[in-house]
């Protein structure tokens, strides 16, 4: 059983990011460990994971975004001559070289358009300087607009100029916004200009960024290129580690992913620059966890996995560093059960659950791991158990299951995104009309950071938008301001529905796998009921535990724990050292 679901599980993982191989008795908590502090609750994580991937899969921050569509020829002739200026364009500029923002936009505009009958050469010029006057009165959607007009035109006279201020425009609005992609119009060369003694920090920017488009682009060996010219000095250092350590991941270079993981970890303890270190620290732990995992299981040439038990203990390893108190301790847990699981340690593997399932984490969603508890009790022939734990889980998930299909029926069609828009803002509020049992599923199936990111964008144009009625009339009432106005309004309908597409696809994502997981535990009450009526196929009873084998999931305690039996009530230091003995029954 336990070989028939490892390798179902692994190939099924082969196009995910890392790889985790898959998909009631009484507790022990073995210790109270000496000292014996209680731990702080981890908070909940959000339980949105691929099936057969590693949960919180979306929560290592890759980017998203849909490789870009393949460009369409640039215009690569000559670039065209400035001459002289006319009047109307020297006053624009000197308004623009004053800092006289508004009214220099105002008559830039002019030129730009073509308005005042200056030459291509000198309208390009305005339109550059255009762009950075709306970006110095905070229209940063409007020049950024007009910047991504300039950079897909490398004949243009400024086309150099603005990568700088794409570089600029990537720290004044959210990743949504797609920087990345005007990044990727420009090459290693171009962006090579900006290494020098003032501007490196702008290079090794520029080379993260233009790494996050390649690697978009599934072009691995050309962003791992460019994430390590990004020097341990940057701010981008860490970021650029991560995707490093992710590319070798996807072209399955295990020890230099983990080389990348490992570096991250020793930045972070040495106070290298990055937002939010501790959580960058136990994302690393976990990433490493999933690789060793990952690089664990092997398919031989009959198509059955093996297990490499060093690379298994690796990755428990990595697991068990991931702190108490991070918002990915339960995924660790849950992950390791696997582990466990794999290694035929079944002690851990429920007791992990247990950890998992305690009232200490009221919003948690795994769903999964009562599936591999029946698992569990199946490979050991205790065929009772397996199908009360059955029964419990359908009877508990199916009305969910239920429920959240029904929420999801009333956003059907082709203009459903910007509804389901509106439904995420509520769930986000607490203001949606949810059945009880299912309100904290959908909020914590709508909580990823990429959402929020893209929520943020949102908000970011709505400021935009307020920003620009507290202009001056002459600036709102001009075509100018009508320009910009379109520009913003353009870019916040774009946004709104980008972030409904994608809330939508969480939400169908987290409904297939509870689907998934319905129909994988009524397949465990079919075999059980072959398996009562000793019909079970020969390939699932050859992989049951003997009773020689269950010995070694007999609890014992070492130095460090004693044996405490668990009596229904949870303390905070058991967290995570809770064991229980499981024995076979097969052969009986």
């Amino acid at each position: 059983m336990r070989h028939i679901l490892l390798r179902k599980f692994f190939i099924a993982s082969a196009t995910t990011i890392m790889g985790l191989a898959l998909t009631s008795g009484s507790a022990l908590a073995q210790g109270r460990r000496r000292p014996g502090a209680a731990a702080e609750a981890p908070a909940a994580r959000n339980p949105g994971h691929r099936p057969g991937a590693p949960r919180g899969g979306e929560s290592i921050e890759l980017d998203e975004t849909q490789p870009a569509a393949p460009a369409k020829p640039a215009d690569t002739g000559p670039a065209p001559v400035a001459g002289q200026m006319t009047e109307a364009a020297a006053q624009a500029k000197r308004l623009f070289d004053k800092d006289a923002w508004t009214d220099a936009a105002l008559a830039l505009y002019r030129v730009y358009k073509g308005e005042t009958g200056d030459d291509e050469g000198n309208r390009q010029l305005a339109q550059y300087y255009l762009a950075i006057s709306l970006y110095r009165l905070k229209f940063y959607q409007s020049s950024y607009g007009i910047f991504s007009e300039i950079a897909d035109k490398p004949n243009h006279l400024k086309f150099n100029e603005t990568l700088l201020w794409l570089a600029k425009l990537a720290t004044d609005l959210p990743e949504p916004a797609d920087i990345v992609e005007r990044v990727g119009k420009y090459n290693d060369e171009q962006i090579a200009k900006f290494n020098n003694q003032n501007q490196r920090e702008l290079f090794w920017q520029l080379n993260y960024l233009l790494g996050r488009y390649k690697y978009r682009n599934r072009q691995y060996d050309d962003a791992l290129r460019l994430f390590s010219k990004v020097d341990r000095k940057s701010k981008y250092y860490i970021r650029s580690q991560f995707f490093s350590g992710i590319s070798n991941v996807q072209i399955r270079k295990s020890v230099p992913a983990v080389q990348s993981f490992q570096r991250i970890v020793g930045m972070v303890d040495q106070g290298g620059e990055v937002e939010d270190a501790d959580r960058m620290r136990d994302l690393a732990f976990l990433s490493m966890a999933r690789t060793y995992y990952s690089a664990s299981v092997r398919l031989d040439e009959n198509n059955a996995p093996t297990i490499q038990s060093d690379k298994l203990s690796a990755a428990v390893k990595y697991w068990n560093k991931v702190d108490v108190a991070s918002e990915y301790w339960l995924d660790a847990l849950f992950e390791e059960s696997w582990a466990y699981f794999m290694a035929g340690d079944y002690a851990h593997a429920l007791g992990n659950i247990h950890t998992i399932e305690s009232p200490y984490f009221p919003n948690s969603y795994y769903p999964e791991a009562e599936v591999l508890k029946a698992v569990i009790y199946f490979a050991n022939c205790q065929y009772d158990d397996a199908e009360t734990i059955v029964a419990r889980f359908q009877a508990k998930y199916q009305p969910i299951y239920d429920d959240l299909n029904k929420v999801l029926t009333r956003f059907k069609g082709n203009e459903a995104d910007e509804p389901f828009y509106k439904f995420l803002k509520d769930v986000r509020d607490s203001k949606a009309d949810l059945p009880p049992r299912i309100k904290k599923v959908v909020e914590n199936a709508l909580s990823d950071r990429q959402l929020l990111r893209h929520l943020q964008y949102v908000q970011v144009l709505d400021d935009e938008q307020k920003r620009f009625q507290k202009a001056p009339a002459k600036f709102r009432d001009s075509a100018l301001g009508a320009d910009t106005k379109d520009a913003m309004q353009l870019a916040r309908d774009i946004a709104v529905r980008n972030a409904g597409q994608l809330a939508r696809e969480r939400y169908q994502r987290n409904l297939d796998e509870l689907n998934e997981h319905l129909r994988n535990s009524t397949k465990i009450l079919i075999d059980v009921t072959a398996a009562k009526r000793g019909q079970l196929e020969a390939n699932l009873a050859g992989s049951q535990v003997t009773v020689q084998e269950s010995e070694r999931n007999i609890v014992k305690p070492d130095e460090e724990h004693v044996i405490w039996p668990f009596d229904g009530e949870y303390w905070r230091d058991e967290l995570g050292f809770y064991r229980q003995t499981i024995t076979s029954k097969c052969g009986r």
